[in-house]
C-alpha cells in the first residue's frame, strides 16, 4: 500500500475512515454525487494503510458508523415518533443498531488488514473489491439481512448502471470498487501499470455507458394505462379507527379520478383493517365498480385466518378476478419481533400498530391482475433483489407498495424509491410504485422515473405501461456471477500477495 511517508496518526486515519464513510452518503439518493463514493472509499483505503489487524477492525467499524450514522440515523423517527418511545431511548436503540451494522465494515477492514501483507497495490486492486462485497452480500442477508445504502445504487444514474442488468447492484458496486482500486494504483504514481490501469477505468466505465442502450428484454404486448394513489394520511392517523371511513373517501375519491386507467393502485394496508371485517361493506361494491369501469385495482391490507389467528400484510387484486399476495419478507422489530423469549420486558417498548405479522408461504412473488401477471413486492421486500427477480419472466411488469410515512422528512423515502429504481433495471421491468406519504412513482424498465407524487402530497399519477416478455442476464443466474468473481479476487489477491516479492512493484 502506502509507503510510510504517506501513513497518517492513528487519531487522522480513525477520523478519516469516520468521514470517509460519512461522505459516501452523498452519494445516494437525493444527492446522486456518485464521484463521491469512490473518494470516500480512497479514503477508506488510506485510512487502513499500515494498519495492524486489530486497528483495523476498528477504522472498519468507524467507517461503518460514518455511512450507517449519517444515512440510515431516520430509523430513530419510527422509533420515537411513531413507536411511543421516549426521545432518549429511540436515539439509544438506533446507536446501537447503528454500532452493531458498522461490525459488517470492522470484519472488512480486520480482514483486510490481516490479508494484506505486501507493498504492492493488488490488497486495493483484488482484496479489497472482493471483501467489500462479500461482506456486503452477507449483511444482505444474514440475521433476516439489512441491504440497505449497498454500493451499486449510486450508479443508478451513472455511467456503471448499464452493468446492473446484467451482474445486480452487487456487480456494479464490485465495479465502482474495483475502479476505485485502479484509482488507487494510478494515484501511487505506478510507472509500469498506469497505462494498463487507465486502460481498463475506460473499459469499464465507458463499457457501462454502451450498455445502457441494450435491451435485454422487449414489450410483449399493447401497453396500459396505469396510476397509482397516494393519499398521504399521516402516520398518527392511519390506524385511527375512527378515521376508517375518511380515509377510505380520500382513496376512493384519488381512485374514481383514474377509472379510466386500466390499473389503480394503492398503497400498503391502504385498508387499515382486516379483510374480512371490510369485504361485504367496501372489498365487494369497490370490485363492482371496477367491474363496471373495466379496471382493476391493486390495494394493500391486513388479512387474517379467523382459524388460526395469524394475521399477514397483503396485498389484493380487484376486478375481473381477485388474488392475494402475503408478504414473504418481513421487517423485523417492525412487523414481527425476533428473539421475543429472550427480550422479555424490552418488547414493551416496541408499541407499534400490527407489529405481528406472519410471513406469507407462496414460493414466488406473483400477483394476477386481471389477464395480467405482476411481480409485487411489499414494501422492505424490494431491498432483497434475488427475492424480486424470482417473479420472473412470468411477470409483465412489477408492484412495489410500501408505507414510508415511518420514517417522516428524511432520506429514506429517496433512499427507498433509488432501490425500486435498481429493481426495475435490474429486470427490465416497469415499476408501479404506490406509498402512503411518498414518494409514489412509476419507473419504465431502465429505471428512469417517469413521473412521481411527492412526499407529503395527496395526489395520484397515471400514464401507459408497458409489459415485458424475457429475462435480462441477472434474473437468469442471479448474484452468482457477482459474488463468484469477488470471491475469486479475494483468492487471487491472497495469492500474489503472498507470493509477491518483497519490494514494490512500481518500481
Amino acid at each position: 500500500m502506502l509507503s510510510p511517508a504517506f501513513r497518517f496518526t492513528p487519531l487522522l486515519s480513525a477520523v478519516l475512515a469516520c468521514a470517509s464513510g460519512a461522505i459516501m452518503v452523498l452519494g445516494f439518493a437525493p444527492f446522486g454525487w456518485y464521484p463521491l463514493v469512490v473518494i470516500g472509499l480512497l479514503g477508506f483505503l488510506a485510512a487502513l494503510n499500515g494498519a495492524s489487524p486489530k486497528a483495523g477492525l476498528l477504522r472498519g467499524w468507524l467507517f461503518g458508523v460514518g455511512l450507517m450514522g449519517f444515512g440510515v440515523f431516520w430509523i430513530r423517527i419510527s422509533l420515537n415518533e411513531f413507536g411511543n418511545m421516549d426521545t432518549w431511548v429511540a436515539h439509544l436503540l438506533t446507536a446501537v443498531f447503528v454500532s452493531t451494522i458498522a461490525l459488517f465494515f470492522g470484519l472488512l477492514g480486520w480482514l483486510m488488514r490481516r490479508l494484506d501483507r505486501g507493498p504492492t497495490w493488488l490488497g486495493p486492486l483484488l482484496l479489497f473489491p472482493g471483501l467489500y462485497i462479500l461482506v456486503e452480500w452477507l449483511r444482505g442477508w444474514l440475521f433476516t439481512g439489512f441491504p440497505w445504502l449497498s454500493l451499486g445504487y449510486t450508479q443508478i444514474d451513472g455511467p456503471l448502471g448499464g452493468f446492473a442488468p446484467i451482474a445486480g447492484v452487487y456487480g456494479v458496486g464490485l465495479l465502482i470498487l474495483l475502479s476505485t482500486g485502479l484509482f488507487w494504483g494510478l494515484l501511487r504514481g505506478l510507472r509500469r501499470g498506469r497505462v494498463a490501469a487507465a486502460v481498463a477505468l475506460l473499459l469499464i466505465w465507458g463499457g457501462g455507458m454502451l450498455l445502457k442502450e441494450v435491451s435485454w428484454t422487449e414489450p410483449s404486448g399493447p401497453g396500459f394505462r396505469a396510476a397509482v394513489v397516494q393519499a398521504s394520511i399521516p402516520q398518527s392517523m392511519k390506524w385511527d379507527p375512527d378515521q376508517l371511513v375518511s380515509t377510505m373517501e380520500i382513496y376512493w375519491d384519488l381512485t374514481e379520478r383514474n377509472l379510466d386507467a386500466d390499473l389503480v393502485v394503492w398503497p400498503e394496508t391502504a385498508i387499515p383493517d382486516f379483510l374480512h371485517r371490510v369485504r361485504d361493506v367496501l372489498i365487494e361494491p369497490m370490485a363492482a365498480r371496477a367491474r363496471e369501469e373495466g379496471t382493476e385495482i391493486v390495494l394493500g391490507i391486513p388479512v387474517m385466518e379467523t382459524d388460526t389467528g395469524r394475521h399477514f400484510n397483503a396485498l389484493l387484486s380487484l376486478g375481473s378476478r381477485e388474488d392475494l399476495y402475503a408478504k414473504r419478507h418481513l421487517v423485523p422489530f417492525g412487523e414481527f419481533m425476533p428473539f421475543k423469549a429472550w427480550l422479555g420486558p424490552l418488547v414493551d417498548l416496541f408499541e407499534v400498530p400490527m407489529s405481528d405479522f406472519s410471513p406469507g408461504s407462496t414460493e414466488r412473488p406473483l400477483l394476477t391482475v386481471g389477464d395480467r401477471v405482476a411481480g409485487v413486492s411489499i414494501c422492505y421486500e424490494d431491498a432483497f433483489p434475488a427475492e424480486v427477480a424470482q417473479a420472473l419472466p412470468e411477470a409483465e411488469f412489477l408492484i412495489n407498495v410500501s408505507n414510508d410515512a415511518w420514517f417522516g422528512d428524511s432520506l429514506a423515502p429517496h433512499q427507498h424509491l433509488e432501490m425500486a429504481r435498481m429493481r426495475a433495471l435490474e429486470n427490465g421491468r416497469y415499476l408501479l410504485r404506490a406509498t402512503n406519504t411518498g414518494i409514489s412513482a412509476i419507473i419504465d424498465q431502465r429505471g428512469r422515473v417517469l413521473g412521481t407524487v411527492p412526499s407529503f402530497v395527496r395526489g395520484d399519477f397515471a400514464t401507459e405501461v408497458r409489459p415485458y416478455a424475457g429475462a435480462t442476464p441477472y434474473v437468469r443466474l442471479g448474484n452468482v456471477p457477482a459474488i463468484g468473481l469477488a470471491a475469486g479476487m479475494v483468492l487471487l489477491g491472497v495469492g500474489f500477495v503472498r507470493f509477491a516479492p518483497s519490494r514494490s512493484s512500481d518500481a
